[in-house]
C-alpha cells in the first residue's frame, strides 16, 4: 500500500479523497487472509488487527498488556487528561470504580423524568411544525436535544436549545464536543507531533470553554454544600460517593473532568446514532410501520398515555432497531497502546510472529467487522430483525459498539436509554420521510474524521395523519 512522508497510508483521508469509515474498511480488505496488516497513520505505525481470536486477546484476555488508549500526557488540559477515557494504569482503574455505581439500572431510572419531559418536548414541536418548514437537518436537532440531556442529567442545569440556540451551554458544548475541520486539524497535529504540541502550548479545548464547564462545577458544588440541595444529576450522584470514614472520594478538579467527558463523549455519538437512525427508518418504510405498532400497543394499554423506564426497556423491536443502526453505523473507534513487548503470531501461514514494542497502536476496525459478510448475512442490508432471530450477537467478539473488556463504555445504559426514549415519542407523533435533499443511498463525507453522510441529516417530518 502506498505510504507518503508524514501522511503515512493517511493521505487519502487527508486530501478528502476517501472517507475516513471507507478507509478502514479498504485497510481491513487489504488481506482477507491476514490476521492484522500494518500501516502508518501519519508518522505513528498501527497494527490493525482483523482476527477475532487477537481482538479477544488484546481487549480481555491480555488487558494489562493493552490497558490504555493512546496518551494525552502531553496536553496539560486536565479536563482532557483526568477524565476517565484519558486516565491511564491504576488511575484509571480507581476512577472507573469509583463512578461506575452513577450508571447503575437504578441511576438511569431516576433520569427518566428528567429525560422525558425533554424527549416528549422535542417531539412535540416537531410535530407541530408547518409544512413549508417540514424538511429539516435532523442532526442539527439531535445534537441540540442531547446537549439539553447533558445539561440537565449530568450538570443539572435546565436549558431549551431548540427554543434558544444561543445559550451557553450549547454554544460551548458545541465547540468542546463538535467534530469540525479544525478539531480534527488539531487532533491530528496532536497525535502526530505531540512534543510541538506542548513546546507551542497549543489546546484542544479553548480556555473560555473549559473556563465555562469548571465554573459550572464550583457553582453546583458550593449550592451543594451550602443549600444541601439533592438532585438527580451526575454532579450530585459524584459528590456523594465517599469513604469509609465519611469523606467525600472526589475533588473539585475530579469531578470537572468526569462530568466534561459525558459532555464530551455523549453529544456527538448520541446525536449522530439518532440521526443514523432517524435516517434508516426514513429510509425503510416497512421498519417504521412495525416500529410504530410496537409504539401505538404500548400507548394503548396505558391509561395516562405516559410510559415508564419498564416499559422502554422492554421494547423488543425498538431494541432490535437500534441495535441494528450501532451495528450499521458504529460510534465508536477502539484503539490501545502497546503497554509492553508482546508477540503477535504470525499475520500468515508460513510468516514469522511480529513482535509489538512497547508505545505501539492497534486499532481495531469496528465498521468493517460490522459489515463482514463472514459474521453477518447481507451486513451491507439494514435488517432489525437480525437482533429479533438471533440473541447471541451481544456476546459475541463481532459486535462492538461501545467496545470490549474493561474499558467499554461506562455510559452505554444511558446513551441507550437517551436514544430509545426519543425515537419512542418521535414516532408515537411524528411520521419521517425521505426529502428532495436526502442522500439516497447513504454516503459518507470524506472532510469528517466522524461518520457523517455527504449533504446531510435531511428528512421530511411531519405530523402523523392516523391519530
Amino acid at each position: 500500500m502506498l505510504t507518503v512522508p508524514i501522511l503515512g497510508s493517511m493521505a487519502p483521508v487527508i486530501f478528502r479523497r476517501t472517507s475516513f469509515p471507507d478507509f478502514i474498511r479498504k485497510m481491513y480488505n487489504f488481506n482477507p487472509d491476514a490476521k492484522y496488516v500494518g500501516f502508518y497513520a501519519m508518522t505513528n505505525p498501527i497494527i490493525l488487527i482483523r482476527d477475532l481470536e487477537l481482538v479477544k486477546a488484546v481487549f480481555v484476555k491480555n488487558f494489562k498488556t493493552f490497558p490504555d488508549r493512546p496518551s494525552f500526557e502531553n496536553s496539560d488540559e486536565f479536563l482532557i487528561t483526568q477524565n476517565l477515557f484519558c486516565l491511564h494504569g491504576e488511575k484509571w482503574y480507581n476512577m472507573r470504580s469509583l463512578i461506575s455505581s452513577c450508571f447503575s439500572s437504578g441511576k438511569m431510572k431516576t433520569m427518566f423524568a428528567l429525560m422525558s419531559e425533554y424527549a416528549v418536548n422535542f417531539s412535540e414541536s416537531l410535530s407541530t411544525l408547518p409544512a413549508d418548514k417540514s424538511d429539516i437537518d435532523m442532526k442539527d436537532l439531535f445534537t441540540k436535544y442531547t446537549n439539553d440531556i447533558i445539561a440537565m442529567c449530568v450538570y443539572g442545569i435546565k436549558v431549551d436549545s431548540i427554543k434558544d440556540p444561543t445559550n451557553k451551554f450549547y454554544v460551548y458544548g458545541k465547540d468542546a464536543a463538535g467534530t469540525s475541520g479544525i478539531r480534527v486539524a488539531k487532533f491530528i497535529f496532536f497525535r502526530t507531533f505531540p512534543k510541538l504540541w506542548r513546546i507551542l502550548n497549543l489546546k484542544l479545548v479553548n480556555n473560555c470553554v473549559s473556563s465555562f464547564f469548571l465554573n459550572i462545577i464550583k457553582v453546583t458544588l458550593h449550592m451543594h454544600e451550602g443549600e444541601h440541595v439533592t438532585r438527580p444529576d451526575m454532579i450530585h450522584m459524584m459528590t456523594n460517593i465517599r469513604d469509609k470514614e465519611g469523606r467525600r472520594k472526589l475533588n473539585m478538579g475530579d469531578i470537572a473532568a468526569q462530568a466534561f467527558v459525558f459532555l464530551f463523549g455523549g453529544y456527538e455519538t448520541s446525536s449522530t446514532t439518532l440521526s443514523f437512525a432517524a435516517h434508516e427508518i426514513a429510509a425503510n418504510p416497512e421498519v417504521q410501520a412495525k416500529l410504530r405498532r410496537e409504539i401505538d400497543e404500548v400507548l394503548e394499554e396505558s391509561d395516562s398515555g405516559e410510559v415508564t423506564y419498564e416499559t422502554i426497556c422492554r421494547l423488543e423491536y425498538l431494541d432490535a432497531v437500534v441495535n441494528e443502526v450501532l451495528r450499521f453505523y458504529p460510534p465508536v473507534f477502539l484503539e490501545r497502546t502497546c503497554d509492553k513487548t508482546y508477540e503477535l503470531p504470525p499475520a500468515l501461514p508460513g510468516e514469522r510472529p511480529f513482535v509489538m514494542e512497547k508505545g505501539m497502536v492497534c486499532w481495531i476496525p469496528v465498521f468493517a467487522i460490522h459489515h463482514n459478510e463472514q459474521y453477518y448475512d447481507d451486513p451491507d442490508r439494514f435488517d432489525p430483525d437480525r437482533f429479533l432471530n438471533n440473541k447471541t450477537y451481544h456476546n459475541s467478539f463481532h459486535y462492538m459498539p461501545f467496545g470490549l473488556g474493561p474499558r467499554m463504555c461506562l455510559g452505554k445504559r444511558f446513551a441507550m436509554l437517551t436514544i430509545k426514549l426519543l425515537l419512542f415519542h418521535l414516532l408515537a407523533r411524528c411520521e419521517l420521510k425521505p426529502c428532495a435533499r436526502t442522500t439516497l443511498p447513504l454516503r459518507f463525507s470524506k472532510k469528517n474524521l466522524s461518520m457523517k453522510p455527504e449533504g446531510g441529516f435531511w428528512l421530511n417530518v411531519r405530523r402523523r395523519t392516523d391519530i
